[in-house]
């Protein structure tokens, strides 16, 4: 099962135009060491304007150079995300300005405590490979926050992890923390718990710190998913094409900067442009042009033989009802179709307007029906079962078959939140609604499920860590 928006015709054009915009327009890159190198490997730069116009030549060999193969790895090294090897990965989000403790309800600020809640729940969630904070803590101080939230995620989950990296100096921090998880340098960079997400800012420049910070990263190796998020008739042509051609440069420019950071930065195509609705001013998240761009930039960053991260599992719903369900299915199943390697970020509420633990109930269960419906079909002298059928003959049941009792399992999906009872089974079962049954999960996992506990050598050094990135860059006594 693949799905494909784009022909072989359309993928040359639009790769002649990224090199058109690199070449020609250029892009912004406000660091002056990046400068220099980039000058260096042969691109045209100039200095007073931070313009940096790059040959594709160059662009071609420092993408061709790049790493294109990854694993990133839990507390628990068994439990992994796998990229650039046809493995499908979902994590939820990194962190969110809101919190939404009940769909409707009012959002309010989150706190580290809301991260430890959230990695508990990504922990018990079958089918989120890598956990996000989902909460941007609004008492920490930004300068040392991703330091705390890194050593709150590590303890409250044996998954691999996701959050937002700040600047190369709590970059510095971060780094101490993974060795000490690993136990030294070379096993740190070797499976590696986390990345840091280098977002170039539509139309073609580039943030400082999230060129400087790789500078740090770059000592273990870490992983780098390049994303733009170019936003149509905004930040970006109104047009798709335009989008894809745009958002493509931008990406294939961050990879070059990484490249020249580190030679072999493994490194992941992030095709996360989105369409915009003149009427409400705002972002659309999922849309059927977020289905279009999702196989598009998939069919681009295979093209280039990287690993692709898609937007696409999204939803414009602020709860986990009919509309989430509608979006984040229809999306998600064509972009795992199209051979994306990670989707995300799940459980948002809304176009960023808050994290709901109860669109992550959902999304979950979406993701496992979304799994069961691209899982290549088996057909195997077992599976066609010609002497099952014989067995049976005309008119007969398969019902109390050996066959049915040792496969059914394998072969058909079971849900967890979507209902499937008689209807007076529902009615007498209180005749609930998704949104009810997702909470109802989401209390249950809560209550019940205890992650692995962290060694307490380990959560001793991750503490003193903590407290020393507080004391040096927040000035934190």
């Amino acid at each position: 099962m693949r799905a494909e928006v784009l022909s072989s015709q359309d993928i040359t054009r639009i790769h002649d135009a990224s090199m058109a915009i690199l070449g020609k327009t250029g892009v912004v890159v406000p660091h002056p060491d990046m400068l220099g190198r980039m000058e260096q490997a042969g691109a045209t730069v100039d200095r007073g304007r931070q313009l940096v116009r790059l040959p594709e030549k160059l662009v071609m060999k420092l993408v061709a150079g790049a790493g294109k193969e990854f694993t990133i790895c839990g507390r628990d090294p068994a439990k992994k995300a796998v990229f650039g090897k046809g493995v499908l990965n979902f994590n939820s989000i990194a962190g969110e300005a809101y919190w939404v403790d009940e769909p409707g309800k009012p959002r309010r600020f989150p706190t580290i405590k809301d991260v430890e809640t959230a990695a508990r729940l990504g922990d018990a969630l079958p089918n989120i490979d890598i956990a996000g904070a989902m909460a941007d803590p609004h008492e920490l101080a930004v300068e040392s926050r991703c330091v705390r939230v890194l050593a709150t995620l590590i303890r409250n989950t044996t998954k691999p992890v996701g959050l937002w990296f700040h600047d190369r100096a709590s970059a510095r921090f971060i780094v101490e923390m993974l060795i000490a998880l690993r136990g030294d340098e070379k096993r740190a960079a070797a499976a590696p718990a986390c990345y840091p997400f280098f977002e170039p800012i539509s139309p073609l420049r580039f943030p400082f710190n999230g060129i400087d910070l790789l500078y740090e990263t770059a000592r273990l190796n870490l992983p780098v998913p390049v994303g733009p998020m170019a936003q149509t008739g905004v930040s970006a042509p109104v047009t798709l094409a335009g989008t894809i051609a745009q958002e493509s440069a931008e990406i294939l420019a961050g990879i070059c900067i990484t490249q020249l950071v580190k030679p072999g930065m493994p490194v992941c195509y992030g095709g996360i442009c989105h369409a915009y609705d003149m009427r409400t001013t705002q972002m659309i998240f999922c849309g059927p042009e977020q289905a279009i761009f999702g196989v598009a930039m998939t069919q681009m960053g295979k093209h280039y033989g990287l690993p692709v991260y898609i937007n696409v599992g999204l939803t414009d719903s602020k709860r986990p009802d009919a509309q989430a369900g509608l979006e984040t299915g229809t999306t998600l199943v064509l972009g795992a179709a199209a051979g994306a390697d990670i989707f995300g970020h799940m459980g948002i509420s809304g176009v960023d307007q808050g994290t709901s633990l109860d669109m992550l109930v959902l999304q979950d269960e979406v993701i496992s029906f979304v799994k069961r419906a691209v899982r290549p079909l088996e057909v195997t002298e077992e599976s066609l079962a010609l002497d099952v059928i014989s067995e049976v003959g005309p008119g007969g049941t398969y019902l109390d078959h050996d066959h049915t009792l040792e496969n059914h399992r394998r072969e058909i999906w079971s849900p967890r939140i979507l209902d499937r009872q008689y209807y007076e089974a529902w009615q007498k079962d209180g005749a609930k609604g998704t949104e009810e049954r997702c909470s109802a999960r989401k209390r249950e996992l809560l209550a019940s499920h205890h992650p692995e506990p962290m060694p307490a050598d380990l959560d001793r050094e991750f503490e003193r860590i903590a407290a020393a990135a507080e004391r040096e860059l927040a000035g934190k006594a």
